[in-house]
């Protein structure tokens, strides 16, 4: 041993770690990265069983009409995009979505207003001042008895059909 290196050696104190080489730092800098990419590869395949989107409601509901509903009076279902009609022993079904651009339509006592573009429609569902370039679509209706129906959100029918009480 050469007397630069003992000085060298006499400095440090044997409690003091040894220097890690490159090498091995570099060794263990990768065998960490594998092992946390690793790690979140699992976490991500843990996530894969559960949906990510919320499931959306049946197209097809039952809805009872208000014994107070008044003929030629809209009832339009929380959370549902149809307004029903009754008049007289007849009930039928108009969607409220503008053939515009989809907004949500209001009813109002002559018909629908499309609070978006400024659209009516007549009670019927037809357009009655544009953009909306046709008329709202009639949904079918089926009498489960008494004030209960069965609406289908899905399927468009011929615009005057409508079902007997």
């Amino acid at each position: 041993m050469t007397v630069e290196a003992r000085k060298i050696e006499a400095a440090r104190s044997r409690l003091e770690p040894e220097a890690m080489a490159r090498r091995d730092f570099l060794g263990l800098t990768a065998w960490w990265s594998a092992a946390v990419a690793l790690l979140f590869g699992f976490l991500g395949a843990m996530r894969l069983p559960k949906a990510a989107v919320l499931p959306s409601p049946s197209r097809k509901f039952k809805v009872a009409l208000p014994p107070s509903l008044a003929a030629g009076q809209a009832y339009v279902p929380t959370g549902r995009s149809v307004a029903l009609y009754k008049e007289g022993s007849q009930v039928y079904a108009i969607s409220t979505i503008c053939t515009h651009l989809g907004c949500v339509v209001k009813a109002t006592d002559s018909g629908f207003d499309c609070p978006c573009h400024g659209s009516k429609f007549g009670r019927d569902g037809s357009v009655l001042k544009g953009p909306a370039p046709k008329g709202l679509p009639w949904r079918e209706v089926k009498h489960l008895g008494g004030d209960n129906f069965l609406v289908d959100e899905g399927k468009t029918v011929a615009t005057g059909t409508t079902v007997s009480v």
